[in-house]
Formats: C-alpha cells, sequence, structure tokens
C-alpha cells in the first residue's frame, strides 16, 4: 500500500494517564482527511483497543499509522512479553490484565476480538520474550 500520511506514535507501558491519546489523534486525523464515519469509527475502537494493549500488557511499543487512496493500515509493534496462547487470547471475556487494570476499568477480553471484528484484515503474530506485530487493514470503500 502506497501511504500519503505516515504517522507513528509511541506507547509506554503502564502510562494510564495518556492512554487513548494515540488513538484519539488517529480518528482526529482520519476525519481531517474526510475518512467516512463507517470507517473512521472502526478505526477509532481498533486503535483504542490495540493501545491499551499496549498499556496494559506489553512492555511497550508503537503504532503506525499509513493512509493511502486504498485503505487505512494500523499496525502495533511491541518490546514483550509475547502472547503465550494467541487462541486463548482471541476469546471473548479472556483476560491477563493485571489487578492494577482491572480496578480502572480495563482487561475485559474484549481488547482483540474487537480489532479483529472491526477490522477488514487482521494479523497477530507473536514471540514469547520477544513481542507481539499485530497488522490490520480497513478499506476506504
Amino acid at each position: 500500500m502506497s501511504s500519503f500520511i505516515h504517522e507513528e506514535y509511541p506507547v509506554a507501558k503502564g502510562d494510564y494517564t495518556r492512554a487513548g491519546e494515540a488513538s484519539a489523534d488517529i480518528k482526529r486525523r482520519l476525519k481531517q482527511l474526510g475518512v467516512s464515519s463507517n470507517v473512521m469509527r472502526k478505526v477509532a475502537v481498533a486503535s483504542y483497543e490495540v493501545e491499551l494493549n499496549l498499556v496494559i500488557h506489553s512492555l511497550g511499543g508503537k503504532l503506525m499509522l499509513d493512509v493511502g487512496t486504498d485503505g487505512v493500515l494500523l499496525v502495533s509493534e511491541d518490546v514483550g512479553p509475547g502472547i503465550p496462547d494467541i487462541a486463548m487470547a482471541m476469546r471473548e471475556g479472556y483476560s491477563t490484565a493485571s489487578e492494577e487494570a482491572r480496578s480502572l476499568g480495563f482487561g475485559a477480553g474484549m481488547g482483540l476480538p474487537n480489532m479483529k471484528r472491526n477490522a477488514d484484515d487482521f494479523d497477530i503474530q507473536s514471540e514469547m520474550g520477544k513481542g507481539t506485530r499485530i497488522s490490520m487493514r480497513f478499506n476506504l470503500a
């Protein structure tokens, strides 16, 4: 995909006070570009979920947004710890969130299922001790 917009957003482990800032900026950017409200809503949901997963579960990482004439690509990369059982993690309601995350109202186990549900293409790759890469594509049409 050739992109005419590329943005990167660093996301820190445990930074609950800034959680949601990257996804809010992504939504703003898409609105400025005139992306349809339906596509914008799907990207906003998925970007928020993946951003929160970076805050809650990773050791830090980044979100990358690419917008081209043929679609929106959202990629999350983190530096660990990895997901031991992706199939289990994809089940609605399954969560490994900490007590801190749960006490703040996060960690309901809907993040990955919501990402997959909203993306037109969804791919997740994870290696224990290395990290996780989630790629989501959203068609503009």
